[in-house]
């Protein structure tokens, strides 16, 4: 997954009632892309979204899911 692809897919979270009114967005720029998945990943699950890229990317690292960053 990159980084475009995580970024805009955080973008339509944010729109999300549970996120509406709130930054999540801005700290994407000082997060790594593994940080930025599991970002994204706790936004969706906070927001009640199917996650849908968060999971593929920490993969695509190489990096197993730990639940920990």
């Amino acid at each position: 997954m990159t980084r475009l692809a995580l970024l805009e897919r955080l973008k339509e979270v944010q729109q999300m009632p549970k996120h509406q009114g709130r930054d999540i967005t801005t700290i994407s720029a000082v997060l790594s892309n593994q940080a930025l998945a599991r970002h994204l990943e706790l936004c969706e699950e906070a927001a009640g979204a199917t996650p849908r890229f968060a999971a593929k990317a920490g993969s695509a690292a190489g990096q197993p899911h730990t639940g920990r960053d």
